[in-house]
């Protein structure tokens, strides 16, 4: 399982307005959320999508993209 979330410490909006909120949306469960949990391969494949995004490596080193990408183990509360 891997867990998305929005970065907010990433300053840049470049990736959001090139269609980054369009793809954030149709993988969120309900409208405002700023993180989701997916299994492997649907979160590879997606990041697959976001990271050809204009803006994906606009931030700086400790926030360098728009959405945080973390593994989460089987017996982590988050991946229920």
């Amino acid at each position: 399982m891997v867990k998305l979330s929005i970065d907010f410490e990433h300053p840049s909006r470049t990736w959001w307005e090139n269609g980054g909120q369009s793809l954030w949306d149709g993988i969120i469960e309900e409208t405002g959320a700023s993180s989701v949990v997916l299994d492997d391969d649907l979160a590879g494949s997606w990041v697959a999508q976001a990271c050809v995004i204009p803006g994906w490596e606009a931030g700086p080193e400790f926030a360098p993209h728009p959405i945080a990408v973390r593994s989460l183990a089987e017996d982590d509360p988050e991946s229920e």
